[in-house]
């Protein structure tokens, strides 16, 4: 190529690449799509998320029964309590067992074993401790793990207000 051949196409006009009809017709398909797409499923993800965006509420603490029915022996105690899941709320009934200790501190112990979740009684006829029927674990009246379970009873955490006793959230047990 010589430099006169070399000149005249640096002076020649660039050639401006266009969009065919076939890419603006996808683009402006896949554009629209795109947008009313995002109508339906915009709400759709604002339903799924706002619950956790929610602030969560304090744990309310609930009256559940006189401090002068209580005694050194457990008793089961069921209570309701209001709770919300995302959007559905209800109204359980729940259990505890309560007593107090020697000191006259008020225990409340969740009926939940934490071998594989039954429900545990209060057994009376033969060492005074707390029965799961379903694989026979064992807990001392403060929860204490005495066989099967690898865990102690849950506790809830408990409040004495003008001579009632008042149960909070679940906690793990700090007495043993």
């Amino acid at each position: 190529m010589s430099n006169h051949e070399h000149r005249d196409n640096a002076h020649q006009p660039t050639k401006r690449k266009e969009m065919s009809r076939r890419q603006f017709l996808a683009y402006t398909l896949g554009g629209t799509s795109a947008f009313l797409a995002a109508g339906p499923v915009l709400p759709m993800i604002r339903f799924a998320v706002d619950p956790l965006l929610a602030e969560k509420a304090e744990t309310a603490y609930v009256k559940v029964v006189e401090e002068s029915k209580l005694t050194a022996e457990p008793q089961e105690f069921k209570f309701k309590i209001h709770q919300v899941d995302g959007w559905y709320e209800s109204d359980p009934q729940i259990a505890a067992w309560i007593s107090k200790d020697q000191q006259g501190n008020v225990l409340a112990l969740s009926p939940i074993c934490k071998h594989l979740g039954c429900t545990i009684d209060w057994n009376t006829k033969n060492d005074n401790q707390y029965y799961c029927p379903c694989h026979e674990a064992k807990y001392s009246p403060d929860g204490k793990n005495l066989s099967v379970a690898p865990n102690p009873l849950d506790e809830y955490d408990v409040r004495l207000q003008d001579g009632f006793v008042y149960l909070g959230p679940i906690k793990p047990n700090t007495r043993v």
